[in-house]
Parts: structure tokens; sequence; C-alpha cells
């Protein structure tokens, strides 16, 4: 067993010690979010909330619930997550299984055609006017086609199965009368669960946390998803605070505010904070065995 110099304990005791304060600086905002979204608004606005909860209540997200859009939100939200999730993963796979076969044909070519995308967009204005040719506008595929592929998991994806899916058991499955997609069903995809776990994850939080394009076209409330009626509930909150008519109703109006903005934050994203712990396993170690070597 080699023995630690000082150096060494140095060295470890340093890394460790950046390590903590990086969770610090990670968990204390969640906390003191969560605090501040059920103490009294006026203890929040004279800082006397740092990180437990004083004056506890629960006005934020009484006001929020009341909303009647909140729950439809949520529920919009869900199905285009879930949908365009799936698009997502089933996009990603097939592009990158037969990137990662040495036998494919133009093989370079493609992987450089997929990666040069990366570097330019075609602009908002021209997606617009193509999605809005295709019929998409104020449907949910208007969130999910255009953004139905991520160039960057492609390749995380077809690194994966170059570096951990031997090229043995896939010649050998051929050699037993296995096609291509007999192969990537049964033998691939059943060896590659960290991964897409990984590519789970990113695609679902992406989506939950799409704000922009429900903004650009989606123009029907009763489909409007999680963040964009949150934001709505902000910006109700906001009015109210301008058109105060006396100083009692503006105070009043402030601290209400400031309860329905932590309010807001913490609805918008215990979801993920709840799924993130059941993938944390697969995440990990997708992200080791997946990435990319130099």
């Amino acid at each position: 067993m080699v023995k630690e110099t000082f150096g060494d304990k140095l060295l470890s005791f340093i890394i460790h010690a950046l390590l903590v304060l990086a969770l610090l600086a990670v968990l204390y905002p969640l906390l003191f979010v969560l605090a501040a979204s059920i103490s009294d608004p006026s203890k929040v606005l004279g800082g006397e909330v740092w990180l437990w909860p004083k004056g506890i209540t629960f006005r934020g997200y009484e006001k929020v619930f009341q909303n009647n859009d909140i729950l439809q939100g949520y529920g919009n939200t869900i199905l285009y997550t879930v949908i365009g999730t799936a698009v997502n993963i089933v996009m990603t796979i097939l592009a990158a299984y037969p990137l990662s076969r040495k036998d494919l044909a133009g093989r370079g070519f493609f992987t450089a055609f997929f990666v040069f995308t990366m570097f330019f967009s075609g602009g908002l204005i021209p997606t617009y006017l193509l999605v809005k040719n295709l019929g998409m506008v104020n449907t949910m595929w208007a969130l999910i086609i255009p953004n139905a592929l991520a160039i960057w998991n492609v390749i995380i994806m077809r690194t994966f199965f170059q570096q951990n899916i031997p090229i043995e058991v896939q010649e050998s499955a051929q050699i037993d009368g296995c096609s291509n997609v007999q192969i990537l069903v049964r033998i691939v995809l059943p060896l590659s669960m960290p991964i897409l776990a990984v590519m789970t994850l990113f695609y679902s939080v992406a989506h939950w946390n799409s704000f922009f394009s429900a903004l650009i076209y989606l123009t029907d409330r009763s489909k409007y998803p999680l963040q964009l009626v949150l934001r709505e509930i902000l910006i109700q909150s906001n009015l109210k605070d301008m058109v105060g008519t006396s100083e009692e109703s503006l105070a009043k109006s402030v601290m209400e505010g400031e309860s329905i903005k932590y309010a807001v934050v913490i609805i918008a994203n215990l979801p993920v904070l709840l799924l993130y712990p059941f993938l944390q396993r697969y995440f990990v170690k997708g992200l080791v065995i997946g990435a990319v070597k130099g």
C-alpha cells in the first residue's frame, strides 16, 4: 500500500474543501428559495430569512394555485415533455447507431454534416415561417419537431455505442442472421441503459423548462405550458404592485408578489428535483463512460 505524503494529503484536503464550497454554492440558493417561499414576506424583504423559514405561511402557494390555469399548465407541460422526450430519444438513437457502425459508407461525411449544423442556425424568422408554412403554429408539434434532434447528444450516444458495445457481439449476431434493426433492439439498446437515462434526463429537463418556443408559437391559452402560466402569474403580480392606490395596498401587493415569486420557483423546479435522484446512478455512469475522449 502506497503511503500518502504530506503533499498528497494537502492536495486531497484542498480538493475536498473546494467540492464542499461548490456544494454549498449550489445547495444554499435552493434552501433559501424554499425557506423564503413559506416565510412571512415582510421578514424576507427585511433580510431576516437566511436558511430557515420565519413566520411560516403558505400564502404564496395559495395565490399561485388560485389561478385556474396552473393545473392545465402542468398537464400540458407533462404531455409536451413525455412526447417530446420520446421523439428526441428515438431520433437520437436512429442517428447515433448508424454513425457508430464502421461499415456505414460515408460515415465521416455524415458525421461532419451533422457537426456542421451545430455552428449555424437558420434564424428565428425563417424558422418561424417554416413552422407556420407546415401548419404547426399553435400546436404542440411546434415545440417538439424543430427541436427533435440535438447534435451534441447524437455525438455522445454515438461515442457510447462505439466504446461500450463490442463490435464482435454485433458481428456474431449478424452471422446468426440478425438484421441491423434486430441488433439495435435486442443487443445495443439493452446494453445502453446508462446513456439512455442520461439522454432522457437531458431532454426531459429541456422540455420541462422550455419557454421561448411556447412564447413564440402558441397563442391559445389552453395550450400554454407551465412556464408560460407562471410567467403570467408573475406579470399579474407585478401589475398589481404598480397600480396600488395607497401605501398600505402597495406594501401588501409587494409582499404578496415576493411570496408568489419564490413559490413559483419551487413549483416549476420541484418535479425535476424529484426525478433526478431516481436517475442519478445511471446519470453519473452514463456521463463517465459516454464521454467523448480526445
